[in-house]
């Protein structure tokens, strides 16, 4: 069977993915999608808060600016992240929350019109564009009309296992049809990953199942750095007993947070901002509280919306209402809603640049498995839906531009193929092992271990624990088996072969972690409690070896504003 080829070849459905699409698509040039879901299921869908942008719609924030969102973005980060990406990303918001709004997403609107603006944590001024609580939702569906509109190909049930590098030029990758089992090479010019997050290598996390990280390990194994891995946010508010999401939202239209004893516990901890602080100070706030006895019992506090009222939570909360009737049998409109804080997002991943490249030519990646880096030590709510359309676009735009001038054309058969019967020898052993291990077990232990001991607080001899516990399961993983080996979605299979891609990135986080000796962010270590200026203001650089990560660092690009004290 001869090779598939496409100019540009995207990996994944979501809003970063599909933007990228679209831009390459528009610039001529032959373009494919390949998603192990249909795209409307990708993880963007979940987003419910809303997409910054300094539009100076709300009546509060008729000043806000692009250079103040940018502060307030690198004030958020704790000051690691990039500058210049940050004003690049502030500039571009405008533009293309607007281009949304033109594609037809249905924004919230004010009274007179305009796309409506909520406040959200961290940020100085109500920007934060939404639609209901359902944004991600909204911003999906009309991306996706967009890519059915331009006939852009998607290879739905698809999913890629790795790239293909010729003399370090990315060529193309091989991808697993999930419906009969089979594995293809693909050829490509160039080749953007949009493929989100890590979240399922913890426990306790507002992610879909398939947020797995796979991406970034694929990319990682390629020789490409991973960057900042270490920085992981938890939500303040994910609901008690199933991690789902409760979004920021919920803070941003008035919410409260109340402890056992119903006290509005943040004003001992951000003053003037409330529950609208920082993700990563709300998060260790509601943390403490739990840890120093004054949660509730089983570990919980709650989020409290009932003097919002009727309307205002059916008007601009209604899936918050609906999430928890039905998963914890309680209406928000007459009681307070369990929440505790949930691993939610991945700060780091695969090292770019604003337009998406990467140190491998004609490979590029753009959304929550990119580190451009925007978000440094901590990301503000309302920054990731923006990082996907901006970055997105970018990394569209400038791999168009590549191909248009460095485009070689299909690759050599023997190429394709010598990776394609690497791969498929990978495969086809692991889905005729038969040891002794569990891999679901192994799996448990995983995300149990980073939870626990790579979580909100973290100090040296846990964090040491964890890399010897993933240690330990990386040699248990090569003696596992595997419970079905039919071909046809056998997702057991796929599952089991990803988990050696976690098990990866579990050791590049926990290592990054333990050796970053400060706290910043969301890197919050009870043996280093102060932030470090002098020794570590500095972006965290993983190496892929046989033995592991190899770990470098590199600057940050303060361009503009200095380092300072966060208060809020």
């Amino acid at each position: 069977m001869p090779s598939m080829y496409h100019q540009v070849l995207i990996v994944g459905g979501g809003l970063a993915a599909l933007r990228a699409a679209i831009e390459a698509k528009d610039a001529g040039l032959g373009v494919a999608v390949f998603t192990r879901v249909h795209p409307v299921r990708s993880h963007s869908v979940a987003a419910q808060g809303g997409v910054n942008g300094a539009l100076a719609n709300a009546e509060k924030g008729a000043d806000d600016t692009i250079e103040k969102h940018a502060f307030d973005t690198v004030k958020g980060s704790d000051f690691l992240a990039d500058q210049p990406a940050a004003i690049t990303m502030t500039a571009d918001a405008p533009k293309r929350i607007i281009e949304m709004e033109h594609w037809g997403c249905p924004f919230s609107r004010t009274s007179d019109g305009k796309i409506a603006q909520r406040p959200f944590g961290g940020a100085g001024y109500p920007r934060t564009c939404y639609a209901a609580d359902k944004t991600g939702h909204a911003l999906l569906h009309t991306m996706y009309e967009q890519a059915v509109k331009r006939n852009i190909k998607v290879y739905e049930e698809w999913t890629v296992l790795s790239l293909v590098v010729e003399n370090g030029v990315c060529r193309g990758v091989i991808a697993l049809d999930l419906r009969d089992g089979d594995i293809h090479p693909i050829g490509a010019d160039a080749v953007i990953f949009g493929t989100g997050g890590t979240g399922r290598v913890y426990g306790r996390s507002t992610n879909s199942i398939i947020v797995t990280g796979s991406g970034m390990a694929i990319a990682y194994q390629a020789g490409v750095p991973l960057k900042d891995l270490e920085f992981i946010q938890f939500h303040p508010t994910s609901l008690f007993g199933n991690n789902v999401l409760i979004t920021e939202a919920a803070r941003g239209e008035g919410g409260y947070l109340r402890n056992v004893n119903g006290d509005r516990f943040m004003e001992k901890y951000a003053p003037k901002a409330m529950e609208l602080g920082p993700r990563d100070i709300v998060a260790r706030s509601i943390q403490t509280e739990i840890n120093e006895g004054r949660g509730f019992p089983g570990g919980y506090v709650a989020l409290d919306l009932t003097h919002l009222g009727a309307q205002k939570i059916l008007e601009r909360l209604p899936a918050i209402r609906d999430i928890s009737i039905n998963f914890v049998g309680i209406d928000p409109i007459e009681k307070p809603i369990p929440i505790q804080p949930g691993q939610h997002y991945t700060m780091g991943g695969i090292d770019t640049d604003v337009d998406g490249a990467t140190t491998l030519k004609g490979f590029y990646a753009a959304g929550e498995c990119a580190c451009v880096s925007v978000h440094g030590a901590n990301r503000l709510g309302g920054n990731s839906l923006l990082e996907t359309i901006v970055f997105g676009q970018r990394a569209g735009a400038h791999a168009s531009q590549y191909v248009k001038g460095n485009g070689r054309g299909r690759p050599s058969e023997d190429l394709l193929f010598d990776k394609l019967h690497e791969v498929r020898g990978r495969w086809e052993r692991l889905r005729a092992a038969d040891g002794p291990e569990d891999p679901a077990a192994i799996r448990d232990e995983m995300k149990a271990t980073m939870i626990e001991k790579v979580g909100i607080f973290r100090d040296a001899q846990k964090m040491t624990d964890a890399v010897e516990t993933v240690k330990r399961l990386q040699d248990r993983y090569q003696k596992v088996h595997v419970n079905y080996r039919g071909r046809r979605f056998n997702l057991d299979l796929l599952r089991t072969f990803e988990l050696g891609m976690k098990l990866q990135l579990a050791e590049v986080i926990a290592r990054g972690a333990l050796d970053r000796k400060e706290s910043r962010g969301s890197h919050a270590r009870t043996d280093y409690k102060d932030r470090d200026d002098a020794n570590w203001l500095k972006h965290t650089m993983a190496h892929h070896t046989p033995g592991g990560p190899r770990f470098d660092y590199k600057p940050v690009e303060i361009t503009k504003w200095q380092p300072e004290a966060r208060r809020y």
